[in-house]
C-alpha cells in the first residue's frame, strides 16, 4: 500500500483563535466507528464503511462546511473536520488473507465517527 499524502496541520500554540465548534473532536490515534445511517439521497461515506471500525491517522485542516448539509440548504456555517481514517481490510472482509498491514485510508467529515 503506498503512504498516505501529506496533511496539514495546525502548529500549537500558532496564534489561533478557534471559533465555537472548529476544535478538532477526535486525535491521530483515536479509535473511532463510522455511522451505519441511511440517510435519502447522496452522502459522502460509502455504504461498505459504514459500521466498521478505525483509527484515526490524521486531523484535516482546515475546518471545512458540511459539505452534505449544504448540498441541501441546510448549513448555517457550522465547520468542522474530516478525519483520515485507517480501516484494516479484516474489518472490511473478515475472511481477507493478504498483510496484516493491508487497509483502506477513507477522509470522512465528523458527523460520521463516533469515538470507540
Amino acid at each position: 500500500m503506498t503512504s498516505p499524502p501529506a496533511v496539514r496541520v495546525r502548529p500549537a500554540g500558532a496564534g489561533v483563535v478557534l471559533a465555537l465548534g472548529e476544535a478538532a473532536v477526535l486525535a491521530a490515534g483515536d479509535r473511532v466507528r463510522i455511522l451505519t445511517r441511511e440517510p435519502i439521497g447522496h452522502y459522502r461515506v460509502p455504504r461498505y464503511l459504514r459500521g466498521k471500525a478505525g483509527v484515526v491517522e490524521a486531523v484535516i485542516e482546515p475546518t471545512m462546511l458540511d459539505n452534505e448539509a449544504e448540498a441541501y440548504g441546510r448549513n448555517a456555517g457550522m465547520r468542522r473536520h474530516y478525519y483520515r481514517v485507517a480501516v484494516a481490510m479484516t474489518e472490511l472482509w473478515p475472511t481477507y488473507v493478504g498483510s496484516p498491514r493491508d487497509g483502506v485510508r477513507v477522509e470522512v467529515f465528523e458527523t460520521w465517527l463516533e469515538r470507540i
